[in-house]
């Protein structure tokens, strides 16, 4: 889980976000409600309407385009790269000739943009404090878990620094190796997809037995949301929490012989491979400029 690092004071930190979307409103709100200030946050946002709703909201300056960009502050700026990854070559291009000019060592960059490579993102913004997160969408409302990676480069303080901002939405992990981000981005990126394909087929499945769909609905959350506060809580395997559940000849038994026999677990595991597989595929293709 989370590692522990030595941070510096929170107060010297000041956060710029390259785009001022979903995940960048996300984050922005759970740094405030984390103990930082409006003036230490700043969002490169060309849509006005968005970036006078972000100051109406929260207090953080707008700034129009990346031209305007300045890194006079102390050695703990950090810059959060919240765009598409199809937006990010041009904009990194664009973010590095001002880099030249930040004051040594320059920013920390933090990407949050999927499929994104290290080596990539380094090469188009000729930077190597860089650190590469995956959130997921629950870090909307602040239940996120966010797998990240750094090289060498990056030392203690930055990888505490990321962590803090990431751990605002949630919580966060850290991976060894770069290419196990492919499984973070298939494990939990598309994650939260999976399970609302789940409760969908339990509410439709409720219905179709003759509940109304306000009831079917209300069952298959409160039970999701029931079982996984139930897991998450006790230190036993998943396995063994089924199997407390299953009584012999039972119902729960009948369902899960059911879902065995259409091998459902072998479906979902060959599943997320396919996600994880397809990040690989997403990670070359966006790195090939």
């Amino acid at each position: 889980m989370n590692q522990q690092h030595t941070m510096p004071n929170q107060n010297n930190v000041h956060i710029t976000f390259i785009g001022g979307g979903n995940m960048g409103r996300a984050l922005i709100s759970g740094l405030l409600e984390n103990g930082f200030e409006p003036n230490q946050i700043s969002v490169v946002e060309a849509n006005a309407r968005t970036a006078l709703k972000l100051y109406e909201d929260f207090g953080v300056q707008g700034i129009g385009a990346l031209e305007q960009i300045a890194f006079n502050f102390s050695k703990n700026n950090v810059v959060v790269m919240a765009i598409k990854p199809q937006d990010f070559n041009v904009v990194a291009k664009g973010l590095a000739s001002k880099l030249k000019h930040a004051t040594a060592p320059g920013p920390l960059i933090l990407s949050i943009a999927a499929g994104i490579r290290l080596k990539d993102m380094s090469r188009w913004l000729d930077h190597t404090r860089c650190v590469r997160a995956m959130p997921n969408t629950p870090a909307l409302i602040g239940k996120g878990i966010t797998g990240l990676f750094a090289d060498a480069a990056v030392d203690q303080s930055d990888r505490a620094l990321a962590e803090t901002i990431c751990n605002a939405v949630g919580q966060s992990v850290w991976v060894a190796e770069e290419k196990l981000m492919d499984a973070v981005t298939a494990v939990s990126g598309s994650g939260p997809a999976y399970v609302f394909a789940f409760i969908e087929a339990m509410q439709s499945a409720g219905e179709k037995l003759g509940l109304n769909a306000q009831t079917a609905r209300t069952l298959a959350y409160a039970t999701l949301e029931g079982a996984t506060q139930l897991a998450h809580n006790s230190e036993e395997h998943a396995g063994i929490l089924r199997e407390r559940v299953t009584s012999k000849g039972g119902t729960t038994a009948a369902a899960l012989d059911v879902m065995k026999q259409h091998g459902w677990h072998e479906i979902l595991e060959k599943a997320i491979d396919a996600a994880s597989q397809r990040g690989k595929v997403m990670g070359d293709e966006l790195g090939k400029s």
